[in-house]
């Protein structure tokens, strides 16, 4: 008895066991949902990090985009020139600027009111979308897009 015993739970052990598994839609995260609302076409596409700056409570504090940015996104660094332009930096690059997927001069973003700005997409990895793509871009989304 007990060798048929040791037979049969060794034969158990070899049976191949399956887990289930759920094939429905999962939910998708406010990041997504942001992404398919604002973004289209290469900068859908693109990885990046999407920050909701419209839901942000402390926005209205900051002058300039770029300064809200500061310390927001992992590799991006924030730097001042001598004649007080505000230049963002990814990985040692000047990224390609976007306003709505319209490539904008970093004079642009001296104008723009932070409390028209719905979120922004940095994308680290090279971005071909427009100029200055090696070293990445910064999309921002306005409200009235």
């Amino acid at each position: 008895m007990k060798k048929l015993f040791i037979i049969l739970f060794a034969g158990v052990l070899i049976l191949p066991a399956s887990a289930q598994e759920y094939k429905g839609a999962r939910a998708k995260s406010q990041e997504e949902k942001l992404n398919e609302e604002y973004c289209t076409g290469l900068f859908k596409s693109a990885e990046g990090t999407i920050l909701d700056v419209s839901s942000s409570t402390n926005a209205g504090g900051y002058t300039n985009v770029l300064d809200w940015l500061q310390g927001r996104v992992a590799g991006l660094q924030i730097y001042t020139s001598g004649t007080g332009v505000t230049i963002p930096v990814i990985r040692g690059t000047v990224p390609g600027i976007y306003i709505d997927e319209i490539p904008v001069s970093l004079n642009s973003l001296g104008i723009l009111n932070i409390n028209d700005i719905a979120i922004i997409k940095v994308i680290k990895n090279p971005f071909y979308g427009g100029f200055n793509g090696s070293g990445g871009a910064i999309a921002i989304y306005t409200l009235g897009g």
